[in-house]
C-alpha cells in the first residue's frame, strides 16, 4: 500500500508518518524543506522516541519524500497512492491544492480505483476544507467524475509534538499519547481501516471535544504563561493561578459540550484531566510561543477559544475564563509571529475594541464582547504592575 503525506515535520513523521507506516504503508512526504527531504531520500528510515520514563524508540522504515516545488513528481505520486494525508496547517492547504488535483487528474485518466484524502489539521471539517481547494483547481467534469472517486472523510487529531533540536535531524521525540479519528460514513467500501485509528460514524462531536479541550486549553496556558514571562508549557503547568485559568476554560467548554452532544459528564471529567497530565509530562519541553503562535487564526469565530464561547452562551453558560483567554490572546505581542504583530497593530490604530471585533468578530453589543474588553484591560493593568 502507498501514502503520501504533504507536511514532512514533526507532526508528519511522529504521528501520521508513524502510523501509517505501522499499517504496512510505503510513506512518500512532500515537503519544501529541501534538507528534510534529502535525508528522507537518502535514508529512507527514521526513528520516533516517545516521551516517557521508558523512551520507548521506534524506526520508521520504507519511506521517502519528494519536495513540493516538483509538481509533476507530485502529482504522479498521488496518482499511485491509496491514501493521501495532510500535516501542514489549514492555512497551507491552498498551497497543495493544486498539486493534489493535478494527481487525482492523472488517475482518472489512469481509470484508477478509488482514493481516500484526509486532512489531519487542528480544524472543523478539514477535509471538507481539503476537498473544496482541490475541487477550484478542476472543471465540473472533473469534478463529476472525482466525486465517484475521490473521498475526503474529515478527520481529529491529537498528539502533542514540541518544537525540537536533534544531533539527527530525522529524530522525533513525541507523547506517548494519540488520538486519531475518522469519519467512516465519507469511506469507500473497500477503504482498508488503520490500525491505531478510531473510525466515527458522528464525527464532528469527537472533533469538537478535541478542539474545544486539548486546543482551548493549550492555547489558554501559553497566552497566559506568556503574559508571566514563563517559556514553557511544563513551567506553566507548575503556577496554580494559571492552571485554574486553563481547568476553569476547559470547564467552561465542557459544559458546552455536555449540553450540546451529550457527553457523560463523568467521562468528561476524566478526560480533561488526562488533557492536564498531558500538559505538564515532564519528558516534554513544549515552547509557549510555539503553542501560542498564529493567534489570529485561533482567535477566529469558528476556532478553539470564540466557537466554545458563543455555544456557550447559546446554553446560558457563563465564560469569564474563555474571555480572559481571548484577551490574553490580544495581548500576545511576540515579535517573531507575524500574526500577533498584527494584531497589536491594529490595536494601535483602531483601538481594542475594533480589534475585538475584527478578530474574534464579536459585535460590539454582543455580552461577550464586553467581557473580552474587561478581561482585557484587566490583564493588560496586571501586566504593566508586574513589569
Amino acid at each position: 500500500m502507498k501514502a503520501v503525506h504533504f507536511g514532512g515535520g514533526n507532526i508528519g513523521r511522529g504521528f501520521i508518518g508513524l502510523l501509517l507506516s505501522q499499517a504496512g504503508y510505503q510513506v512518500t512526504f512532500v515537503d519544501v524543506d529541501q534538507e528534510l527531504v534529502r535525508l528522507l531520500q537518502e535514508r529512507r528510515q527514521y526513528s520516533v522516541v516517545y516521551a516517557g520514563d521508558e523512551q520507548q524508540s521506534f524506526t520508521v522504515d520504507h519511506v521517502t519524500a519528494i519536495h513540493g516545488s516538483d509538481q509533476a513528481q507530485v502529482a504522479e505520486a498521488v496518482a499511485g497512492a491509496d491514501l493521501v494525508t495532510t500535516a501542514v496547517g489549514v492555512n497551507v492547504l491552498k498551497h497543495i491544492a493544486g498539486s493534489i488535483a493535478s494527481g487525482i487528474v492523472r488517475r482518472l485518466e489512469q481509470s484508477g480505483g478509488p482514493l481516500v484524502l484526509i486532512a489531519c489539521e487542528n480544524a472543523i471539517g478539514g477535509s471538507r476544507q481539503l476537498q473544496e481547494l482541490v475541487y477550484s483547481h478542476l472543471t465540473e467534469q472533473q469534478q463529476a467524475e472525482a466525486s465517484r472517486m475521490a473521498f475526503f472523510p474529515d478527520a481529529a487529531v491529537d498528539r502533542i509534538v514540541p518544537l525540537q533540536q536533534h544531533e539527527d535531524r530525522l529524530k522525533v521525540l513525541v507523547e506517548p499519547y494519540y488520538e486519531w479519528e475518522v469519519d467512516r460514513s465519507s469511506l469507500p467500501p473497500s477503504h482498508k481501516e488503520i490500525p491505531g485509528v478510531h473510525y466515527a460514524d458522528q464525527l464532528e462531536p469527537y472533533i469538537e471535544r478535541k478542539l474545544f479541550t486539548v486546543n482551548t486549553g493549550h492555547c489558554c496556558a501559553a497566552y497566559h504563561g506568556y503574559l508571566q514571562g514563563l517559556g514553557t508549557i511544563q513551567e506553566v503547568m507548575r503556577q496554580p493561578s494559571i492552571v485554574a485559568q486553563v481547568e476553569g476554560a476547559m470547564q467552561e467548554t465542557g459544559s458546552a459540550l455536555i449540553a450540546q452532544y451529550g457527553f457523560d459528564a463523568d467521562e468528561h471529567k476524566r478526560y480533561t484531566q488526562t488533557i492536564l497530565e498531558r500538559f505538564r509530562n515532564p519528558h516534554l519541553t513544549d515552547e509557549v510561543v510555539r503553542v501560542g503562535r498564529s493567534p489570529i487564526r485561533k482567535l477566529s469565530p469558528n476556532d478553539r477559544l470564540v466557537r466554545p464561547a458563543l455555544s456557550a452562551y447559546e446554553f446560558g453558560i457563563e465564560t469569564p475564563y474563555l474571555a480572559q483567554a481571548m484577551a490574553a490572546a490580544l495581548l500576545f505581542d511576540s515579535q517573531d509571529d507575524p500574526e500577533a504583530v498584527q494584531i497589536q497593530e491594529t490595536i494601535s490604530r483602531d483601538g481594542i475594541s475594533s480589534a475585538v471585533t475584527e478578530f474574534t468578530g464579536l459585535d460590539e453589543n454582543h455580552p461577550l464582547h464586553a467581557a473580552v474588553l474587561e478581561a482585557y484591560n484587566t490583564l493588560k493593568k496586571e501586566r504593566s504592575d508586574r513589569i
